[in-house]
């Protein structure tokens, strides 16, 4: 009877969650016979699970490019669904793949919050985003297809100054109390050459609307979604 010499099989083993230390299983030297064949394995398996952790950082503010207007223990502070208007502005920008966040982000923002005064308003006015989004690209333009945004896409010139007058009109108003949505919305109104504006007005917003809207300046809160 001849004796056959098995080397040394490297084994993987492998899981969805879970890694081995040791990606291969050492087999000692056995010999064959017949149709019978022995594996002893010389080794023992150390698993180590590894977990992914996801962070998520949420920004207090909004950027400004007057940093020094008040110190900054009286500078008014923005609402919450104004920061989250803001975030969704960036998002929406980064859907149309824009390499900026402009005016006409913002005001894709306000209504993806929805839950503002400023986005019932709009809502109330026929200025949906469905609407908005359709008036975008038609005044803009479709981007790149293979073009990516930044994470977080920088603001224009124009939506920066929108920025910068709602906190502006906010602290000559004397008022206490958050920076809202509406001051946005009426901040993207200011800028009479943005694509906001040209956006709004073409949807039917005007100075009229304006001011009825400004009645609502220091109102944010909206019990019901209509």
């Amino acid at each position: 009877m001849g004796t056959h010499n098995l080397s040394s099989l490297p084994f993987a083993i492998f899981t969805c969650h879970s890694q081995p230390s040791k990606r291969h299983l050492s087999l000692p030297l056995t010999s064959l016979y017949g149709k019978n064949l022995l594996l002893k394995p010389s080794t023992r398996f150390v698993f180590k699970r590894h977990f992914s952790v996801t962070t998520a950082t949420v920004s207090l503010s909004l950027p400004t490019a007057k940093p020094d207007r008040t110190p900054s223990e009286k500078s008014p502070k923005w609402s919450s669904r104004s920061i989250k208007s803001f975030a969704m502005a960036e998002l929406e920008a980064r859907k149309l793949k824009y390499p900026n966040t402009g005016t006409e982000a913002l005001l894709m923002g306000i209504l993806v919050e929805g839950t503002s005064q400023a986005a019932k308003f709009l809502r109330a006015n026929g200025i949906t985003l469905f609407k908005v989004r359709e008036e975008t690209v038609s005044l803009l333009g479709k981007s790149d297809m293979y073009f990516f945004s930044p994470e977080h896409p920088p603001l224009t010139e124009q939506a920066q100054r929108a920025l910068d007058w709602a906190v502006d009109e906010k602290l000559k108003s004397g008022e206490s109390g958050e920076i809202t949505t509406t001051y946005l919305l009426l901040g993207i109104w200011s800028e009479k050459e943005s694509a906001g504006h040209k956006i709004l007005a073409t949807l039917g917003f005007d100075d009229e609307k304006a001011k009825e809207l400004e009645k609502y300046l220091n109102e944010d809160i909206v019990m019901n979604y209509k």
